[in-house]
């Protein structure tokens, strides 16, 4: 993953692309990359050029007024499951459309983990995609190996509810 200026040439893009780089990232928590302003031609491009993802670092909570332009663009994800608690609804609603989110930094998170994980399962169960988040310089919390066990227990919980998805309530 890369954070590329608006101005980079086609050929280092594609250099890039045979080096391994797979994904451009948008940061609007912390800033440091290109004004959102130019996420959706910048999206449409790499796409176009090597079938390259953006994704967002952003919180949940500035989802609303991005929406309809994530949901328009062709590959999609969302880092960190979105940080906040506010506008969780507004990611739920992403993933619908088939926004991927990433199962990453569960110390950065200010939510109960194992609920968000099994409500977006729920949603689209193509959409979570796991990592480690290290070396997590940032996060109040750091990976650890038992987030791979709570990811798989939230997604068996959201499997359950989908094979018993008659309005009957049950728990794995």
């Amino acid at each position: 993953m890369t954070q590329l200026p608006a101005n980079t040439p086609d050929d280092v893009i594609l250099g890039l692309d045979a080096e391994g780089v797979r994904a451009m990232r948008f940061n609007l928590q912390r800033g440091g990359s290109e004004d959102v302003s130019l996420l959706e031609r910048m999206a449409l491009r790499v796409h176009e050029l090597c079938d390259w993802h953006v994704e967002l670092y952003v919180a949940n909570r500035h989802l609303a007024g991005l929406r309809a332009l994530l949901a328009r663009l062709p590959n999609v994800s969302i880092d960190h499951l979105g940080l906040t608690a506010e506008g969780f609804d507004d990611l739920l609603w992403l993933v619908e459309r088939g926004v991927k989110v990433k199962a990453t930094g569960f110390g950065r998170c200010d939510f109960d983990i194992a609920e968000a994980l099994s409500r977006i399962d729920a949603v689209n169960p193509e959409a979570l995609m796991f990592g480690t988040d290290l070396p997590c310089t940032r996060a109040p919390r750091a990976f650890e190996p038992a987030d791979i066990e709570r990811l798989s227990q939230a997604v068996r919980t959201a499997a359950s509810f989908r094979a018993n998805a008659k309005g009957v309530y049950c728990t794995t």
